[in-house]
């Protein structure tokens, strides 16, 4: 409303001035075509007087009279105009309008002029009337006085008549440009409308809602905005809520293990030592499901991961050294390849670290694990492969879900199935991926898919 009440000031304001303007312009139009038509006249009458009597055949050297009868024989009037003339100060023939004027005050003046004289006075009788009154003198005496007169008020009112027409037209332009104003604030605002009830109508649950975008305009990008900023709320949001899900699922068996065992605890010293061992070993077992639930809530945020350009060999051997204390079994590098990466050295290394980690708990004691990594086009892999059991079908379907164990054989540990979800999350976040190669009873191959970065190669 305050928008329309603006334009509609505005549109009252212009049309009011456009008007008053026209109004102006016609009236000065009006009186300076009613000055030409009094030099006119006079110019007709001096260039008689300047000339001979066709009567006579001779000059009119002071004859006024035989003046003004020719002229007022020879002229014709237009509407509203009048000619009075005065000889020996007195009145002495006019035309049709100009009787009127004859007999009415406005003589007294023009009996007196001894000058050209042009003037507009306002009368009862004739309302506003314009004249040109001009002398006629031979030898330095005033013989005669001749005056043109036109009445103005029927000029006036033609100009009246036309501000009343334009007034209709713009008053006709004003509600209807008014009217349109209205529908078209309508049609531009209604993204906003649009945004209230979208921003009324979401709730803690139901993010799904969104504003229908069209165009290019400043709305358009404020709709976009809007969107996009309920994009990053909905999956804050979601992130918040997964993390409290996994956190009181997966939570929930150490603390009831925990408070089983502190229940039932008795006065036995040696039992007092084993429960304290229990009680320490889920709250490790807790921890690190807390640190992995944790990892994966910041996988999902833009700084997750800082790319730095590393040799890959050099990682790849250095993740076979971690590997020893791991596990007490033997470490094989396949293969190391030389190129430059550029990705997070930290989270590839902990990505690794948790295949490694992986192969550990599904093989048995001494079998060995093996580190590699090699180029395979624009890509690079670092894979841990182990020789135990496989992976069944069914489970790899699940295999990269929170909280998604594979019956595998040989099993040695417990986890909380949250390292391989951990392991996607840190690929995809480099814009790459997981495979898998496994065979049952054969063993198992994960690797990690990183793309490459040639300009790193040709870095100084």
């Amino acid at each position: 409303m305050r928008i329309l009440g603006w334009y509609v000031a505005l549109l009252a304001i212009a049309l009011v001035a456009a008007l008053l303007l026209q109004r102006s312009f016609l009236l000065a139009q009006t009186s300076a075509e009613a000055n030409r038509a009094l030099d006119q006249e006079v110019a007709s009458l001096r260039l008689l007087a300047g000339g001979v009597d066709p009567g006579t055949g001779r000059p009119f050297a002071g004859d006024v009279a035989a003046i003004f009868d020719i002229f007022l024989a020879r002229d014709v009037p237009h509407d509203g105009e009048a000619i009075v003339t005065i000889v020996d100060n007195r009145p002495y023939k006019s035309d049709v309008a100009g009787a009127d004027l004859a007999r009415s005050r406005l003589v007294n003046e023009w009996t007196a002029v001894d000058e050209s004289i042009r003037r507009e006075v306002k009368t009862a009788e004739f309302g506003p009337v314009r004249y040109l009154a001009v002398p006629l003198s031979f030898d330095g005496d005033t013989l005669g006085v001749f005056v043109a007169a036109i009445m103005m008020r029927g000029r006036l009112n033609e100009v009246d008549t036309v501000v009343r027409l334009g007034a209709l037209v713009y008053g006709s332009i004003f509600l209807l440009a008014s009217a349109l104003a209205w529908i078209a604030a309508g049609r531009v605002l209604r993204p906003l409308r649009t945004l209230t009830d979208t921003a009324e109508s979401i709730g803690e649950t139901d993010w799904s809602r969104r504003i229908p975008v069209e165009g290019d305009d400043e709305l358009a990008v404020l709709g976009r905005t809007f969107n996009s900023m309920l994009d990053r709320l909905e999956e804050t949001f979601s992130t918040q809520r997964r993390f409290l899900d996994d956190a009181g699922h997966e939570l929930r068996t150490p603390i009831t293990v925990i408070r089983g065992n502190l229940e039932l605890m008795g006065d036995d010293p040696e039992e007092r030592v084993q429960t304290v061992e229990l009680v320490t070993d889920e709250l490790d077992r807790m921890a690190r499901i807390v640190d992995d639930l944790l990892d994966l809530a910041k996988a999902e945020q833009p700084d997750f991961v800082q790319p730095h350009p590393f040799d890959l060999a050099d990682l790849t051997r250095e993740l076979a050294a971690k590997g020893e204390s791991l596990g007490d079994r033997p470490w094989v590098v396949d293969e190391a390849a030389d190129v430059t990466v550029v990705a997070d050295r930290q989270r590839i290394t902990q990505a690794v670290m948790n295949l490694m980690r992986n192969a550990l708990e599904h093989t048995p004691a001494e079998t060995p694990v093996s580190v590699g990594s090699r180029v395979v086009g624009d890509t690079a892999e670092i894979w841990v492969r182990d020789a135990g059991p496989g992976i069944s079908p069914e489970d790899r379907e699940h295999l990269f879900e929170r909280f998604s164990r594979g019956d595998r054989a040989g099993r040695t540990t417990g986890g909380a199935g949250l390292g391989l979800a951990i392991v996607k999350s840190i690929a995809e976040a480099h814009g790459g991926r997981v495979e898998l190669e496994t065979a049952m009873g054969v063993g198992s191959r994960f690797a990690v898919i990183l793309p490459i970065d040639r300009s790193a190669e040709e870095a100084p």
